[in-house]
């Protein structure tokens, strides 16, 4: 294996990389007239499918949407491993009984029948699946989606590795032997070469070469590794946008042959119209702050307002891997196909977009908020330290002794140094934007007929981002933390409650502050008698207006 500088071609450099697509006409083609007339649904009939990370986010509505939208498959696999003393089986029965399925086991139950588990996990050697399994694979198999990875950005480099690279190995070696493959679709991440201001739908060179570091890791210790990463990350912000850079590149390296094709989201959030608008189901990315600002735990964050925020909707993403992958199994591109999938391309849209996001949940405020919702932005580091201290960390330690008081566990202070720490981790997202090219998408969108256009919708031109974010701190509150939509007055209670606690501090800590540390001359002390005078006048005023009434 060739070195691989930054800024250098690989020895192959001619199937890899180029500035630009090397040709639309190879990418693209000429779609012969029978192709042109195969919608989506129809190119999937009887097709049997094999889908790893199935039980993530972009994983489970991908499901959800192939079943629903494309009925007539015949077989879906699901790579699943076992976890937490459930079977793989058994996670998935969790799965399709959530929310999430609602409208498959209103509308057509039987076809949650083509779902078939297969025991595996991608960190063991032939991913953990029998000899057996695998055979019935590559016997089958006609599509796969590689979404398993880990999202994690502070995860250990060694893991991330094996998660991010390794797993792409081992799903190449398995597609190798399958006899009807017609897709392969990788899903990587729009911020992969996050370290260029222009990304373009190519490969990059990888900022190292993977398999020496994946040798080199094999015998570091934690420690070791732990030290030295930072040097080996260079100018990305984190483990996970560099492991993903190195896994479109052994992808590409070793995936010779195979109809590869690679979809790389930007930051995925809620649900804009399917399965329904803000359905979301974790605390990942913008949704575990959201929730910290809604409960009131979040009262500063850093973020360049003017910056571009690029969040692509759950159902977005999904769409995009169904029409890419309808794309490379019809077409079949000569040259490999990227799709940035993004959304400021076409839809711009800024960070102080969630400005609101206080005044959302206060309209839709949380059952579990503790501070009625109150939060900014700011790109000072020292402003946001103070506020965290101030309005965040301080009122925490009063939280927890309010709680020690009561006989609970304190916890408030543990979970702000969580918020705090997500903040510190996305803050090079929130802080910079990027300018993405998504020509390749809007080509395939171009082919799509007039009913697949509005089935599997890629135009976020529409997209209106207030009424997004809004139904995003919705889906929060009745998705993530399962609260009743119907029980708003207690929530609307609760939050005047916490308002006029907060009234209530603020005025007091002003008064001890004039009274102790202001009032120290003859002039400020008559100020403040007087002061104190007309406020009880104005109260025996009150009450005797009210009792001659």
């Amino acid at each position: 294996m060739p070195a691989f500088a930054e800024g250098e071609s690989s020895v192959d450099g001619k199937q890899l990389l180029s500035k630009e697509m090397q040709s639309n006409a190879d990418l693209w083609g000429v779609a012969s007239n029978n192709n042109a007339l195969v919608s989506i649904p129809e190119y999937f009939t009887d097709k049997s499918i094999l889908i790893t990370g199935a039980t993530g986010f972009i994983g489970k509505v991908l499901v959800e949407k192939l079943l629903r939208s494309c009925s007539a498959l015949k077989t879906i696999y699901l790579l699943v491993r076992p976890k937490a003393g459930q079977t793989a089986v058994n996670r998935l029965h969790t799965i399709t009984k959530s929310r999430l399925f609602d409208r498959i086991r209103e509308e057509n139950p039987d076809v949650l029948d083509k779902l078939v588990t297969i025991e595996g996990d991608i960190m063991e050697p032939n991913l953990g699946i029998s000899d057996e399994d695998v055979a019935r694979l590559q016997e089958e198999v006609q599509i796969i989606y590689h979404s398993a990875a880990t999202v994690r950005f502070d995860e250990k480099l060694g893991l991330s590795l094996k998660l991010n690279v390794g797993s792409v190995q081992k799903m190449l070696q398995l597609a190798q032997g399958m006899k009807k493959l017609e897709v392969f679709l990788h899903v990587s991440t729009a911020y992969a070469n996050c370290d260029r201001k222009k990304i373009e739908e190519v490969v990059y060179p990888p900022p190292m070469d993977p398999y020496k570091l994946m040798n080199a890791t094999e015998w570091m210790d934690e420690d070791m590794l732990a030290t030295i990463t930072p040097k080996i990350i260079g100018n990305r912000p984190n483990t996970y946008t560099f492991t993903k850079a190195l896994g479109e590149y052994v992808l590409l390296q070793e995936g010779g042959g195979l109809p590869i094709c690679i979809v790389r989201p930007s930051i995925v959030g809620a649900g804009w119209k399917e399965p329904v608008p803000g359905w979301i189901d974790n605390f990942n990315g913008p949704s575990g702050l959201f929730i910290a600002t809604g409960m009131g735990l979040l009262r500063s964050m850093l973020a360049d307002s003017d910056a571009i925020a690029d969040i692509s909707p759950v159902d977005y993403v999904v769409n995009t891997l169904i029409a890419a992958s309808w794309h490379t199994g019809l077409h079949r591109p000569a040259t490999t196909p990227i799709y940035n999938c993004v959304t400021s391309s076409t839809n711009p849209s800024k960070w102080e977009v969630i400005d609101n996001i206080p005044h959302y949940y206060t309209k839709t405020p949380l059952e579990v908020a503790f501070r009625r919702p109150n939060a900014a932005f700011t790109q000072n580091p020292i402003v946001h330290k103070y506020w965290n201290i101030i309005g965040s960390k301080i009122p925490a330690y009063f939280m927890d002794l309010a709680l020690q008081l009561r006989g609970q566990k304190p916890r408030m202070v543990k979970m702000v140094d969580r918020i705090y720490k997500t903040v510190e981790t996305l803050k090079y997202f929130t802080m910079h934007h990027w300018e993405w090219s998504n020509h390749n998408l809007e080509a395939v969108q171009a082919l799509m007929s007039e009913e697949d256009k509005k089935k599997f919708y890629l135009d976020v031109r529409p997209l209106h981002w207030e009424s997004y974010i809004e139904a995003y701190c919705i889906g929060t509150k009745r998705f993530v933390l399962n609260e009743d939509i119907n029980s708003l007055h207690v929530a609307r209670r609760n939050i005047k409650i916490l308002r006029n606690i907060r009234w209530t501090f603020n005025t007091v800590l002003l008064v001890l502050i004039w009274r102790f540390l202001i009032a120290r001359s003859q002039i400020a002390q008559n100020l403040w008698y007087f002061v104190t005078n007309l406020f009880f006048k104005f109260l025996r005023y009150c009450r005797a207006t009210s009792s001659t009434h």
